[in-house]
């Protein structure tokens, strides 16, 4: 998994417009369990196309983003130019030094490519006490609406991604609140303490085209190689065509909270 990092950056501008950003309640609850404001210091681990950054950088904190695609650190550095607060630094978090003393440090779908015990063993170090750690991800989930579409898309799958990467064909299964409370407890390893999680829930629907384009920012699709990747996707945009045009998606978001 963590040799295909490099793929996001080959695809930043179409990343940054279709991958979603997140719920207002996520936010809420961020900073009701850390209130954040122009005297906090901030990081985030993974910035992408900065999805998860505005809301954030509107408390007028302090806030250094790290990625390891520097045309997502270009891309970002353009689209918040007006906030005196915000820097992006290009590398790997694994490999920079940022120094500690941080009130809150986050990662929004991003700190899965980090190994773990790196990962939490440096949040902390770099949290003062009292600090928090807020990790969160969003999990698609295919059309429940249409059983008939994720049957065929299925067949599709098997016949290209999963042939192409040498495994086992399976179905997309939907995230549970029992994997969540795993990987909350993660934390706990790593010395953190008042461990919470929570739950949210949302719908996107895309045309067969949009669809395709999005499929196209995923690490493990963008790894195909290019002649059977184009037949994939075109597979998989004439199947949805052929049941009504539309997919909708239905994403769950976790996210998880730990305290220094």
């Amino acid at each position: 998994m963590n040799s295909l990092n490099w793929t996001f950056n080959t695809v930043a501008d179409t990343y940054e417009k279709l991958r979603p950003g997140y719920v207002d309640e996520l936010y809420h609850t961020i900073f009701n369990y850390k209130p954040i404001n122009n005297r906090s210091r901030v990081v985030e681990i993974g910035i992408g196309g900065g999805q998860a950054t505005l809301p954030i950088l509107k408390t007028g904190c302090n806030l250094t983003a790290v990625d390891y695609g520097e045309n997502f650190c270009e891309i970002c550095r353009t689209k918040f130019e007006e906030y005196p607060n915000f820097s992006a630094v290009s590398g790997k978090f694994e490999d920079i030094d940022l120094g500690g003393e941080y009130d809150l440090i986050y990662s929004a779908s991003a700190f899965h490519w980090i190994p773990e015990e790196i990962g939490y063993n440096k949040v902390f170090d770099m949290l003062k006490k009292g600090g928090v750690f807020a990790r969160f991800a969003n999990h698609p989930y295919r059309d429940k609406g249409k059983p008939e579409l994720s049957a065929e898309m299925d067949r599709i799958y098997a016949e290209y991604y999963y042939k192409y990467h040498n495994k086992e064909p399976k179905s997309p299964a939907e995230y549970t609140e029992q994997q969540a409370h795993e990987r909350a407890l993660i934390a706990e390893k790593y010395g953190f303490t008042d461990i919470q999680y929570k739950l949210f829930y949302r719908t996107r629907t895309f045309s067969a085209k949009e669809y395709i384009m999005l499929l196209g920012t995923y690490s493990d699709h963008i790894a195909i190689e290019e002649k059977v990747r184009t037949e994939f996707f075109s597979k998989i945009e004439a199947a949805i065509n052929h049941h009504g045009g539309e997919i909708t998606i239905y994403d769950t978001i976790d996210l998880q909270l730990a305290r220094k």
